[in-house]
C-alpha cells in the first residue's frame, strides 16, 4: 500500500485528490494546520464520505520541524503540497503572510523531504497566476511568467525552488502549473463558488443580488476532480517535469454568471450587481492555458465541461441552504 502525504489536505484540491488516492489504493496522511474547530476542519471531506479514511496529523508549513517530524514518521511514496494562502485577493491585504506561507512554506516543505526522506516524489501546485500579464495568447510550459499579485509572486517562488530541488538535489519534484479549477468544494471566497452560492440564495429567495467586480476578466476554469488526476498522473513518470494543466477554453465572468443563472432559470442582469471596490488592484485580465505538453506525456485530458461543472455547483449549492432552511 503505496503512502501519500498531502499538505492542504482539507481544502478542496486536497479532498478530490484524497478521494482518488483512496480508491487506487492509497495509504493518505493529511497534513492539518490547526487554526479552526475540528468540526469546521474536515468538512470537504466529510462532503466526499471519506474524512474516517484519512489519517490527518498537525504540522504547519511556517514551522520546519513539524514538518520535519511528518515526514520522518509518514515515510511517504509521494508528498503532494496543495496548502498556500491561495486566495489572490487577500494577498494585497496579507502580503508577507502570503509569502510565507505560500511561497517560503514550500521550501520547507521541499527542505523536510530532501532531509528525512529524499525518496519521496514531490508535487508542488503551481498556479496559472504567475503568467499574470501574459505575453502570448495561450501559456504553455514556455511563457514567460509576470506574476501581477502577492499571491502569483509567492507561488513563482516556490515554482522555481522546486525547480531548484529536482535540479540540485536529484529530487523526484513536478510542478502542475494548474488553471483555474473549480467544483462544489471550491470556497465561497472564489468568484466561481461566489456566483452559484449567489443563484442559490437568489432561487431560495435568500438574496434579491450579488455583487461582482470585473466581469470582463476571463479565465480557463476546470473541474478540479479533473485536475488532481493530473496531478497524481506527474508522480507516476519515471522523470519528474513541470506541466500546464488547462482545458484550453477561456471564458468571462460575464458568461459564466449567464450560465449559472440560467441553469437556475434566472436573468442574471436583474440580479448582478457591478462592485468596483471588488476590483483588483492590478488585473489580470485574460488566461488561457495550453495542455498539449500534459496530454502528450501523461496522456490526461478534461472530461467535465464548464457547462457541466457550474450545474454541479449551483445544485451543490442549492442543496446546502434548502438544508440549512430545514434544519
Amino acid at each position: 500500500m503505496p503512502t501519500a502525504l498531502i499538505t492542504g489536505v482539507t481544502g478542496q484540491d486536497g479532498a478530490y485528490l484524497t478521494q482518488l488516492l483512496l480508491q487506487q489504493g492509497y495509504r493518505v496522511v493529511g497534513v492539518m494546520r490547526r487554526s479552526a474547530s475540528s468540526d469546521v476542519i474536515g468538512e470537504r471531506l466529510r462532503w466526499l464520505g471519506i474524512r474516517d479514511a484519512v489519517e490527518l496529523v498537525d504540522a504547519n508549513l511556517t514551522d520546519l520541524s513539524s514538518l520535519l517530524r511528518v515526514v520522518q514518521a509518514a515515510r511517504p511514496d509521494e508528498v503532494y503540497n496543495l496548502a498556500a494562502q491561495s486566495f489572490v485577493a487577500t494577498s494585497w491585504q496579507q502580503p508577507l503572510l502570503t509569502g510565507n506561507v505560500t511561497g517560503l512554506g514550500a521550501a520547507n516543505m521541499l527542505e523536510a523531504v530532501r532531509l528525512m526522506h529524499p525518496s519521496a516524489r514531490f508535487y508542488q501546485a503551481s498556479s496559472s497566476e504567475m503568467f499574470g500579464l501574459a505575453t502570448t495568447p495561450e501559456q504553455d510550459e514556455s511563457t514567460p511568467f509576470y506574476p501581477r499579485s502577492p499571491y502569483a509572486a509567492a507561488k513563482l517562488y516556490a515554482h522555481w525552488m522546486t525547480i531548484n530541488y529536482r535540479e540540485s538535489f536529484g529530487l523526484h519534484a513536478s510542478s502542475g502549473i494548474l488553471f483555474n479549477h473549480e467544483g462544489p468544494l471550491r470556497g465561497i471566497e472564489f468568484v466561481t463558488r461566489k456566483v452559484t452560492d449567489g443563484v442559490a440564495r437568489i432561487k431560495l429567495g435568500l438574496a434579491r443580488e450579488l455583487r461582482l467586480g470585473n466581469l470582463e476578466a476571463t479565465r480557463d476554469w476546470g473541474h478540479a476532480r479533473d485536475y488532481v488526476r493530473a496531478m497524481h498522473a506527474m508522480l507516476q513518470q519515471d522523470v519528474a517535469d513541470d506541466y500546464v494543466i488547462a482545458t484550453g477554453r477561456t471564458t468571462s465572468i460575464r458568461r459564466l454568471c449567464q450560465i449559472a443563472f440560467g441553469y437556475a432559470g434566472l436573468d442574471w442582469e436583474e440580479h448582478v450587481v457591478v462592485d468596483h471596490a471588488l476590483v483588483r488592484p492590478a488585473e489580470v485580465h485574460v488566461l488561457l492555458g495550453n495542455a498539449a505538453k500534459a496530454t502528450r506525456v501523461l496522456g490526461w485530458t478534461p472530461t467535465v465541461t464548464l457547462e457541466d461543472m457550474v450545474a454541479e455547483m449551483v445544485e451543490a449549492d442549492l442543496a446546502r441552504h434548502r438544508s440549512r432552511l430545514v434544519g
